[in-house]
């Protein structure tokens, strides 16, 4: 069976139409909950209250992500846990893992960076039209890909708009 162009794009284009509200790349989410644990020892509570504080924008993890988090954190001995005098479990950073987030501070940084910019389109009245502007962007990138036959050279068109403004703005 041979892929063509047109079903590749009508691929992309279904699987578009459920847009991914995805935060954090691969392994981010580790980095930022080792860098919370380093501050001072946590416990899971005080590690979502966190978290959403550093993302901003309405976002809370859930139980869900945090505990399997914790989990992988624990088994690669970068932390630990204790239970305290009311049974709840404290997790620490290990010297296994201050190694381990000294090696990764770059990407921490852009990591805290990220979110700090995405707090303040967020959360800053200056920023609104900012805002408005990028989710305009999206609901028009999502409206022509779900209700067009795209060809390659549109695909490539409207790829080369999204450079140039991003290549207007950098220039700003």
């Amino acid at each position: 069976m041979s892929i063509t162009p047109h079903s590749v794009l009508t691929e992309e284009r279904e699987n578009f139409s459920k847009p991914r509200k995805r935060l954090f790349e691969a392994g981010h989410m580790k980095l930022l909950v080792l860098h919370l644990i380093a501050q001072a020892p946590k416990f899971s509570y005080d590690i979502i209250k966190d978290v959403g504080a550093i993302v901003g924008g309405g976002y809370t993890p859930s139980a869900g992500t945090i505990y399997p988090t914790l989990n992988y954190l624990e088994e690669q001995h970068y932390i630990r846990s204790a239970l305290n005098v009311d049974e709840r479990k404290q997790y620490s950073i290990t010297s296994a893992g201050i190694a381990h987030l000294e090696a990764e501070q770059t990407t921490v940084e852009k990591i805290l960076c990220r979110f700090d910019t995405r707090k303040q389109i967020h959360n800053n009245e200056q920023f609104i039209d900012i805002k408005r502007a990028m989710e305009n962007l999206k609901t028009s990138l999502r409206l022509k890909l779900s209700q067009a036959e795209l060809s390659i050279e549109d695909v490539q068109k409207i790829a080369e708009q999204i450079d140039q403004a991003a290549a207007n703005i950098t220039r700003l």
